[in-house]
């Protein structure tokens, strides 16, 4: 069989995620500290645990309905409204295997072949794939460090054309940490208004943001929600991550749409999950509180680590990533980490991995104890060191 002939040249031309690839040579790794994958090192709150061990004891172990659990739909609702001051009903709802399945769909409803979708970079690694395998194209945006990595009105403005359906808008941002405030989203929303262009705004680090100023969420500006399809999920916040729970919220018709496919491709999201996930929306918030609290005592003392050690790092308001600058090494960012990795078994992760405008950049996780990151650093600078910066 002459495979090469068989797959499709979008799947083929596929990018591997830099993020396992490093990742995946560091656990293979003795003694490798990991700073490399965005995933919570608390365990789910018990009582999250609890209400899906008994779903699994009172034998909930059928499909739900496609949309989702009516009760748990209700009560995303109900927690949008609470925590972001965000308005949709059960209808405007969709359940999903993970926020990235409510990203995949949210594309894949929309976007033809020929489209443009806007992704400003560096950012998650996945919009891109999916844009293409859709046959869309996308344009990416790059995002300029000094100006914290924010989406401005200007380079929106400019990006936009003919053929422009969908701009993603990824914050607060992975890698970057970048959160946009209601008086940076306010002008991005004034362009958007003059256009026909739908926003798919990535949300799943919406509780983990620093400061006193809260997330604000476009969809909650005046004349955006109408243009906006949310994406959330409890991975991040809850400490879900393998529960594989996410949702999307937007216009009736997009997510009717969106459910279709859905309901084709998965039929429905973890049974067990959604019960669980109940319990984390209604009696949760201070267990979110905690998490938040620790993350950003280590954003503190990383961010300071590193501008010490003469990384440059600008300070992340959002997420639990940061995203320092390596330029001073005179190493590309791909061979600065395997450099590290290799002489000091430290893992992080390239900035071009997010996107080409990550040149020069590397992405490091705080989802680890703070004795983790120190020892992490601890070997950081004795590689700066051997380097002569």
């Amino acid at each position: 069989m002459e495979y090469e002939k068989l797959i499709s040249r979008a799947a083929a031309e596929m990018r591997p995620s830099g993020i396992r690839k490093f990742f995946d040579i560091a656990a293979e790794m003795k003694d490798c500290i990991s700073l490399g994958v965005g995933e919570p090192d608390f365990k789910t709150p018990w009582a999250i645990r609890q209400a899906g061990i008994q779903s699994l004891e009172k034998g909930r172990t059928w499909y739900t309905s496609n949309s989702g659990l009516k009760e748990l739909r209700q009560e995303i609702c109900r927690y949008l409204e609470r925590r972001f001051d965000l308005h949709y009903t059960e209808d405007q709802t969709l359940v999903t295997v993970g926020g990235s399945e409510a990203i995949d769909m949210c594309i894949r409803a929309l976007v033809e072949p020929g489209d443009e979708v806007i992704i400003p970079e560096p950012c998650f690694v996945c919009y891109y794939p999916i844009t293409t395998l859709t046959g869309g194209v996308a344009v990416p945006l790059a995002l300029k460090a000094e100006n914290g990595f924010k989406l401005t009105a200007d380079e929106l403005r400019a990006a936009i054309t003919p053929r422009t359906k969908l701009l993603i808008l990824p914050f607060p941002c992975n890698p970057t940490g970048a959160v946009m405030r209601k008086e940076e989203l306010e002008p991005i929303a004034q362009v958007l208004r003059e256009t026909n262009v739908l926003v798919l705004s990535d949300e799943i680090y919406a509780e983990l943001t620093y400061g006193h100023t809260r997330h604000v969420s476009i969809a909650s500006l005046p004349g955006m929600a109408e243009r906006t399809i949310v994406v959330n999920g409890f991975s991040k916040a809850h400490a879900m991550t393998g529960w594989r729970l996410g949702y999307a919220c937007g216009p009736k018709p997009i997510i009717k749409v969106m459910t279709k496919i859905h309901q084709s491709c998965i039929m429905c999201a973890p049974t067990t999950s959604q019960y669980a996930a109940v319990t984390a929306l209604k009696n949760c918030d201070a267990d979110i509180e905690s998490m938040r609290k620790e993350y950003d005592l280590r954003r503190r003392w990383l961010v300071n680590a590193l501008n010490n050690l003469g990384l440059t790092c600008f300070e992340p308001q959002g997420a639990f990533y940061v995203f320092p600058s390596i330029q001073k090494s005179g190493l590309p960012s791909d061979e600065f980490c395997k450099q590290l990795l290799y002489s000091k078994k430290v893992a992080v992760i390239p900035g071009p991995a997010f996107g080409d405008s990550g040149e020069g950049f590397v992405r490091i996780s705080y989802s680890y104890s703070l004795d983790h990151l120190k020892k992490a650093v601890s070997r950081m600078e004795e590689f700066l060191k051997e380097l002569g910066v």
